[in-house]
C-alpha cells in the first residue's frame, strides 16, 4: 500500500486519534535522542553560571560605587546590596512589616532617564511585607520615618532582573528612586 493511500484512509476513518497518534509515533522514529551530560559536565555548567553571576554582580556593584562618587553621596549600604541616604530628616513613625506605606517616588535608571513617578496629587499606596513592589524599594521604605526623604540605589537583583519590568525598566537595571514618606498606618487603623 502506498503511503498516500495509508494516509487517505486514515484521515477518513472515524478514529481521527488514531491518525495523530500514528504521526507522532512516525515522527519520533526519526529523532535522535539527547546526549546525557555526566555528573562532573553539570557541575561544570553550574560552576560556570554561579562565576558568570558574581561576575555581573562585581560589575554592577562597581557602576554603582562609581555614580556614588561622581554625586558625592555618603550613602549607607545593607547586607543585601542596597545602597541608602536620608537626606531630609521626618519625625514620624517608623514602619513595621504589615503596615501601609503611603509615599511619593521618582525612579530613574542609573544613566538618570526618568521611568516613573508616582502621581502628585495621589500618593502611592503598598502593604509592607506583601511583595506588592520590588524588593529594594520595600526594603528602603522600611529604614525610613514618616516625613524622610530619601534617595535609594536598588540593583538589579533587588529591582526587575534579568528581564526588567517588560515596559520602561531594560533588563538588569540599576534603579535609583527618591522616595517621600507621607505616612504608615497599620491596616486596622484605617477608616
Amino acid at each position: 500500500m502506498k503511503v498516500s493511500t495509508f494516509l487517505f484512509f486514515f484521515r477518513r476513518s472515524a478514529c481521527p486519534l488514531v491518525f495523530a497518534w500514528f504521526l507522532l509515533g512516525l515522527a519520533s522514529c526519526h529523532e535522535t535522542p539527547e546526549p546525557v551530560q555526566s555528573a562532573g559536565e553539570l557541575q561544570m555548567t553550574d560552576d560556570t553560571i554561579v562565576k558568570y553571576n558574581h561576575e555581573v554582580v562585581r560589575e554592577e556593584q562597581q557602576e554603582i560605587e562609581d555614580f556614588i562618587h561622581r554625586y558625592h553621596w555618603n550613602m549607607q549600604t545593607t547586607q543585601t546590596g542596597l545602597r541608602w541616604m536620608v537626606y531630609r530628616h521626618g519625625k514620624g513613625i517608623q514602619a513595621t512589616r504589615g503596615d501601609l506605606a503611603t509615599i511619593n517616588y521618582t525612579v530613574r535608571l542609573i544613566n538618570g532617564d526618568m521611568v516613573y513617578r508616582s502621581d502628585s496629587l495621589k500618593p502611592f499606596d503598598f502593604v509592607t511585607g506583601k511583595a506588592a513592589v520590588p524588593n529594594g524599594l520595600e526594603e528602603g521604605v522600611l529604614l525610613l520615618r514618616e516625613g524622610d526623604r530619601a534617595r535609594l540605589i536598588v540593583p538589579s537583583y533587588l529591582a526587575f532582573g534579568l528581564l526588567g519590568d517588560m515596559d520602561k525598566i531594560k533588563n538588569r537595571a540599576i534603579l535609583v528612586y527618591d522616595v517621600e514618606i507621607c505616612r504608615f498606618s497599620h491596616p486596622k487603623r484605617i477608616k
